[in-house]
């Protein structure tokens, strides 16, 4: 079978819009030749009338009605007055409706051909009627003697044959004003279509559809998330993996983007173009990359692309502290060897009592495992972290404590764990070696309240307003990734727990975090 060829997106704009200006104009010029024939009709009633009352108000005209023979008193005053008004006719009648005048003098004396009965009762006809003449537009005025009565009636008439041939003589040059309205409409047509073609890149219909679809589906398909506003602060595209990773219930296309980003990406979008940024929406760490948009020189907005990296941020705390962990090992591997060295020496100067006192003065602190796993209740989550935590900072030196009053009756929850976690993991990089980090935790109905203490450098009064915004941190640390995302991520979980968080000065020296989380629906 043969494929059958499709008409091209140009030919089809250009026959439609064609069509539409042969069928407009030619609409027009129909109007156009009704509205010229009907204003010459009227016209010619005008004087057609004009004439008519003219003759009727003659006193030569009615002075003749007296005499023994009127048609020839009345008969060359109409025939002047016709060939001067330049009508068809003019016929007067008696009151009978027995001509004295008519184009054709033959007619004389003749009763006229077409009703006279409305001009000789008293009123004025204006009408199309068919006489001796043929058919022809006609005003019937009744003639009137001194005393005012009706003595015969004046008619004049145009045939409608001229009506015709007026109408005809005014035809070519509307045809020619219709036909130059009719070459432009084309004209501009053609450019249109141009023009249209180079919008659309000269793609066909079917062409524009499918990258429509292509692009749907590789927008919409892709893991990362793209955010793309527009140069009037609109969002003009947001993929499904944006629409996740923002935290949003639906599809938010073409709404003012500050009313649906996020602070931090709403700051991102108004900035410069930046690669692999971090920044928070909600309580999600994202790496964000902003790209200025440019359409043949001229920017016409900025795209955000976003990459959820929430648990790469964890692993990259975790590793921070990894490499912490092996730096105080190999300190206490140096140290562990000098024990033994020491331990050895006693031991040849048979000097076992020594030896024995010597490690039990070196063989460490002790554990507060029953301590944590007491204090942690009936929370085994919260145990499980207390413990961790402890291991981690007694790795590193320092002594983690909880504090006595701590009291959990019911589960502090999954948001509790969030903020005391990155609390405990700032508290311990805050202090040295040998410092000291303490916790309190208090959970019950109404809510969870998580205080950490330490004794290290503390938070100047001028920087506790900004310590929670991203990317702000008191701690300088080689290597470390992620800094300034823990204490963001502590304001997010308050603030969407309608909670508090107060930063003071601690009894142990440094900084005191005191956080309250209300239960979901307190006040």
């Amino acid at each position: 079978m043969r494929r059958r060829r499709r008409v091209s997106l140009g030919v089809s704009l250009l026959v439609l819009q064609v069509v539409i200006v042969l069928v407009t104009t030619c609409a027009a010029g129909l109007l156009a030749a009704k509205l010229q024939s009907d204003r010459i009709r009227e016209a010619y009633k005008d004087r057609m009338l004009s004439v008519a009352e003219s003759v009727a108000r003659l006193p030569t005209v009615i002075g003749a009605f007296g005499t023994a023979d009127p048609a020839a008193t009345i008969q060359p005053l109409a025939e002047l007055i016709r060939t001067a008004s330049g009508v068809t006719y003019v016929v007067v009648t008696d009151h009978r409706g027995v001509r004295y005048a008519h184009p054709d003098p033959r007619r004389i004396g003749e009763h006229v051909s077409t009703d006279p009965t409305t001009a000789l009762s008293g009123q004025i006809f204006v009408g199309t009627e068919t006489g001796t003449l043929g058919t022809s537009l006609r005003a019937k005025v009744p003639i009137r003697s001194d005393d005012g009565r009706i003595i015969g009636m004046a008619s004049v008439g145009i045939l409608e044959s001229q009506l015709s041939d007026d109408l005809a003589e005014d035809l070519p040059e509307l045809i020619g004003w219709l036909a130059l309205a009719a070459l432009v409409g084309v004209l501009g047509s053609a450019l249109v279509t141009q023009l249209v073609r180079r919008r659309t890149f000269r793609l066909e219909p079917a062409e524009i559809a499918q990258l429509l679809e292509t692009r749907d589906a590789m927008l919409h398909g892709i893991r990362e998330g793209v955010v793309a506003v527009d140069s009037h602060g609109r969002l003009a595209l947001v993929n499904d993996e944006a629409v996740r990773l923002l935290g949003l219930d639906t599809d938010p296309t073409g709404q003012p983007a500050d009313d649906v980003l996020d602070a931090g990406v709403l700051d991102l979008a108004r900035g410069d173009d930046v690669s692999d940024r971090l920044v928070l929406a909600g309580e999600r760490v994202l790496v964000a990359n902003r790209m200025t948009a440019k359409t043949a020189g001229r920017a016409v907005g900025v795209v955000l692309t976003l990459r959820d990296r929430t648990e790469l941020h964890e692993a990259l705390r975790q590793l921070d502290g990894q490499r912490t962990v092996t730096e105080v090992l190999r300190a206490q591997a140096h140290e562990f060897s000098n024990h033994l060295h020491v331990i050895g020496g006693l031991v040849e100067l048979d000097r076992r009592d020594d030896a024995v006192a010597y490690i039990e003065r070196v063989g460490g602190a002790g554990s507060i495992t029953s301590e944590i796993v007491i204090g942690a209740g009936a929370d085994p989550a919260l145990a499980a972290l207390l413990l961790a935590k402890s291991s981690t900072a007694h790795e590193r030196g320092v002594a983690l404590r909880l504090d006595a009053s701590s009291a959990v009756d019911v589960r502090a929850g999954d948001d509790a764990l969030t903020v005391l976690g990155n609390l405990l993991d700032n508290a311990v990089d805050a202090v040295d070696t040998g410092g000291t980090v303490r916790v309190l935790v208090r959970s019950s109905d109404d809510g969870v309240r998580v205080v950490v203490d330490d004794d290290g450098p503390g938070i100047a009064e001028s920087d506790r307003g900004r310590v929670f915004d991203l990317g702000v941190s008191t701690k300088a640390v080689a290597g470390a990734h992620g800094r300034g995302i823990g204490l963001a991520l502590v304001s997010r979980v308050v603030t969407r727990r309608k909670g508090r968080v107060d930063i003071t000065d601690s009894s142990l020296g440094g900084a005191s975090f005191d956080v309250w989380l209300p239960e979901t629906g307190n006040k």
